[in-house]
């Protein structure tokens, strides 16, 4: 059993109250609230899981969020992977930092010895494509007891989900939908670096995305590794960064939402992050900001947290040296480690075809950071 690189102490933050009342990102602009259900089911090609077709039920109303105590379960894990990749199991590695296919076994069959090393494999590789996997036959409640061993479940105050689930956030552009070529008449890109919901008090951990229906090609995703990202600046500047702190904002996610006329399951927060947090079972430092959700740094004059912020974004999405491109295959579990890493659907096929996955969202500890070391 390896022990743990950090210790994780909880400590209580107070809440932060800000207004944030403007602010459009790609991320946003292109999320779905409908969907031609006679595309879905007669016109084109059926969707293959209709019981996973989004529904957005107004009548779905959460409190806020009560903090809880996260257990991370990638503390626990043997790394020689014994129980994850058993001999025979078929191994690549994408990139040498970030990105790897993983073939030859099922998710489904793994032991809690297995979860535990499932957990640190995809903390030390960040993001890891499973291929041939029978996950999204399982029934949605398995599925989601599944998750539930990483984390608490998180519930999205604004997607589609499927009926009777709203643990479940779905990913889905509709047969027939080509609602993007009015988001091309007036943008030139589809990418939308961010991790997931960051406004939370405890932002999500182990992350799974798995797929339901894909075009033919086209709609990967991007993924970069902002442990590596890190560890690319300056001794100086790195230093200069630990010790801040970020504000994430769900307003405009929401506000984004209620223009379409979709749903609000719950009041969007806003929350302080360390902008270097650490992973509590690698011990590996990390950027926490992203376009979509930071708004600004804690403490500092707007132009000097712009100027920062931009910086580390602009760091973030230009390196293709520290980042992985995964392709889906039918039958593929994507996991990821949202406190490590950022990622971007591609929004890149025009022939209409349907693009559905679904995401289990287990939360984690609330960010933290621990001293610089040089």
């Amino acid at each position: 059993m390896a022990p743990s690189a950090v210790e994780t102490i909880t400590v209580p933050v107070p809440e932060v109250k800000v207004k944030y009342l403007a602010h459009k990102g790609a991320y946003k602009d292109l999320q779905t609230t409908t969907f031609d259900v006679k595309a879905e089911t007669e016109g084109h090609q059926a969707a293959k899981y209709p019981h996973y077709l989004p529904t957005w039920n107004p009548e779905q109303k959460y409190p806020a969020l009560e903090p809880f105590e996260h257990y991370e379960h990638g503390k626990d894990a043997d790394t020689s992977y014994k129980n994850l990749l058993p001999e025979g199991t078929q191994v690549t590695h994408l990139t040498p930092t970030i990105g790897t296919e993983v073939r030859g076994i099922q998710l489904t069959s793994l032991t809690n010895a297995g979860k535990d090393e499932l957990a640190r494999f995809v903390a030390e590789r960040k993001v890891v494509a499973f291929r041939g996997q029978d996950f999204a036959d399982l029934p949605i409640d398995e599925a989601l007891e599944y998750g539930s061993y990483f984390g608490r479940h998180h519930i999205h105050p604004t997607s589609g989900s499927p009926e009777g689930f709203p643990e479940i956030h779905l990913v889905h552009r509709g047969a027939g939908d080509n609602s993007v070529d009015q988001f091309f008449a007036n943008r030139t890109s589809s990418v939308a670096w961010h991790s997931d919901v960051s406004y939370e008090q405890q932002p999500p951990g182990t992350t799974f995305l798995y797929i339901l229906d894909k075009p033919e090609t086209g709609g990967d995703t991007l993924f970069v590794d902002a442990a590596e990202a890190y560890n690319r600046l300056s001794p100086l500047f790195r230093e200069r960064l630990h010790g801040l702190k970020a504000t994430h904002s769900g307003i405009e996610q929401v506000n984004a939402a209620a223009a379409r006329g979709s749903i609000k399951r719950r009041e969007p927060v806003v929350n302080e992050h360390p902008i270097i947090r650490t992973h509590p079972a690698t011990g590996e430092k990390a950027i926490y900001v992203n376009p979509q959700f930071t708004r600004d740094i804690v403490g500092l004059k707007k132009e000097e947290s712009d100027a920062i912020l931009k910086f580390l974004y602009d760091h973030l999405a230009y390196g293709a040296d520290f980042q992985a491109r995964v392709k889906w295959e039918e039958g593929t579990v994507v996991i990821w480690d949202n406190r490590v890493t950022q990622h971007s659907a591609l929004i890149d096929w025009k022939n209409g075809q349907r693009r559905h996955l679904a995401r289990i969202t287990p939360q984690a500890e609330r960010p933290f950071e621990t001293p610089y070391e040089a």
